[in-house]
């Protein structure tokens, strides 16, 4: 008797609005992971923002309103993954928050949170994914986005999958999961604590010897990229979901 094969995960792709307006290639290089780990992947058209900036700020009514927004464009799908610590986290840790006082959204909105994932860890904790079959010649150093790392555990998760990229070496800097000064807003509230902060994390960059950085958060990684570059400093950054779909192209800030 011959057994139906397994029906592959429908994954809807959080994009992400820094994704979206200034690096699409990590979208790209994301869709591709996804589908060769197994999985059908859709972009709803009708995803914005994932109201972190507004819930950030204080402004729980636009926070919340972007929130019902997302819950309905992503509720209809398995699994929701975003190339993103910081996005994933607001929706897997913040979403029920915002609907407390209104128990049939925070329903939803705990639905949600429960099958949503950064893109890295779920590839290696959902899908148990050990290599992407990606080749990058060179040594890499990585940072641990604040998000990713304390709201969703994600640490070894990248340097398991960086360890199996033929070609790769990854040489640790130090205070890796300290931050690197972008906080979203608070780079603008705060621009020259932000910029101290950011001094430091690029001389233990520096410090590595890497040829590249790599990071999970866009946001975080055009921060360390700009310093990076104003300093005249030679090394390049790089999303990680780039480098494990063996993408091709210009480094973050970089000419195209």
């Amino acid at each position: 008797m011959s057994t139906a094969p397994a029906r592959r995960p429908r994954v809807a792709l959080f994009v992400t609005c820094l994704v979206d307006l200034f690096r699409p290639s990590v979208g790209f290089a994301a869709v591709k992971l996804l589908e060769d780990a197994g999985c059908d992947v859709d972009v709803p058209a009708a995803q914005t923002c994932c109201g972190q900036p507004a819930f950030n700020s204080g402004d729980r009514a636009d926070a919340r309103a972007l929130a019902e927004g997302v819950i309905k464009a992503f509720e209809g799908y398995d699994y929701v993954v975003a190339p993103s610590g910081s996005c994933g986290g607001m929706i897997k840790m913040h979403y029920a928050e915002l609907f407390a006082d209104v128990p049939a959204w925070k329903a939803r909105a705990e639905a949600l949170s429960a099958k949503t994932f950064e893109l890295v860890s779920f590839l290696a904790d959902v899908l148990g994914v050990e290599t992407t079959g990606a080749r990058f010649d060179g040594t890499v150093t990585y940072h641990d986005s604040c998000s990713g790392l304390r709201e969703l555990g994600i640490r070894e998760q990248p340097r398991r999958l960086l360890a199996h990229v033929d070609g790769l070496t990854v040489k640790e800097m130090q205070d890796s999961d300290v931050c690197c000064g972008f906080g979203g807003t608070f780079c603008v509230k705060y621009p020259d604590i932000s910029n101290h902060i950011v001094e430091k994390k690029v001389a233990t960059i520096a410090a590595t010897g890497a040829g590249t950085l790599v990071a999970g958060d866009l946001g975080c990684l055009m921060n360390m990229a700009g310093k990076l570059k104003r300093a005249g400093s030679p090394v390049e950054a790089r999303h990680v979901a780039e480098i494990l779909a063996g993408a091709k192209g210009p480094a973050i800030g970089e000419g195209r």
